[in-house]
């Protein structure tokens, strides 16, 4: 549905995207991770064609971003960057002055639109009135009445609370599996991703250091909460075993190990075994390790 192919751009010298390339299938929902200033928003910008790469291209649909705009575009809606509208203006007329600029306001479906975001009963007050989530629902609503197949999502969470977060969660994947629409949007909340996503992209200082599945977190190196006594007896026998030790009592044993094997030997060397807890892998510990392992 969507390809990014070797993006590179730079402003004022400085690399900000560095041959990035990743691909979203059709129907999934995906993850573009990465610290403040690692190549997010200027991947989207350059998605929306808002911003010109100096090297690479985008294709949605097979159709080229920078050849043909307004064709590839045509089945995206989008949430970028902080969403404005006319705070004078009721919810309605923002809708229907904001679609007037692209392609025609259809009443019926504004109204379809409004009431799936939940701002039937706040549609027709000022925007002026509007709580932050109720703008973010406004935004949504506006994203969606192109009937895209393509959504793309601009930190949509940012100052939403605990409830206004579960709702956008619940809502997303519901356009995925009832509408089978594609998702692409960055988040710095990993553990909503963990649960929202089918892949995540990580960028790094304008690079790609990790495009994969999130279902596939947990099936390489087995995790475990270790504690044991005393630790410096047990260390050689844990790397002879193939592990390490990650941080302060977790340990990481190759895939395949036996950690009975590795209990076993422990207690035959004295070593005093109080827990060997397995640890579920999370996003958020693949995260850390990948910034870790690209830092020069």
């Amino acid at each position: 549905m969507l390809e990014i192919r070797a993006l590179s751009k730079s402003f004022g010298g400085k690399p900000a995207l560095r041959d990035v390339s990743f691909a979203v299938a059709r129907g999934e929902i995906h993850g573009l991770l990465g610290h403040n200033g690692a190549g997010k928003s200027t991947t989207l910008g350059i998605i929306l064609g808002m911003v010109m790469p100096d090297a690479g291209d985008v294709t949605i649909g097979g159709v080229s971003v920078l050849a043909n705009r307004s064709q590839a575009l045509r089945k995206v809606g989008a949430i970028f960057e902080a969403p404005a509208f006319y705070d004078y203006l009721s919810g309605w007329d923002n809708l229907r002055l904001l679609m007037g600029y692209s392609g025609g306001f259809d009443p019926k479906a504004a109204l379809e639109t409004a009431e799936i975001v939940g701002l039937t009963k706040r549609i027709h007050s000022k925007v002026r009135t509007y709580s932050h989530g109720m703008r973010q629902r406004l935004a949504l609503a506006q994203s969606l009445l192109p009937e895209p197949e393509l959504l793309l999502l601009d930190e949509p969470t940012d100052g939403l609370d605990p409830e206004g977060i579960k709702w956008f969660r619940d809502f997303i994947l519901r356009l995925r599996d009832e509408r089978g629409m594609t998702v692409l949007f960055n988040s710095h909340l990993l553990a909503e991703v963990e649960l929202m996503c089918d892949k995540v992209t990580i960028l790094r200082d304008g690079k790609r250091v990790f495009e994969g599945a999130v279902g596939g977190l947990h099936e390489d190196d087995l995790m475990f909460e270790a504690d044991l006594e005393p630790w410096e007896r047990a260390l050689p026998l844990i790397h002879a075993a193939g592990g390490e030790v990650v941080s302060g009592r977790r340990i990481r044993l190759p895939h395949g190990a036996d950690p009975a094997a590795l209990v076993e030997s422990l207690v035959k060397a004295g070593v005093r075994v109080r827990a060997l807890a397995p640890v579920k892998r999370s996003l958020e510990d693949l995260y850390m390790e990948m910034l870790r392992a690209a830092q020069p």
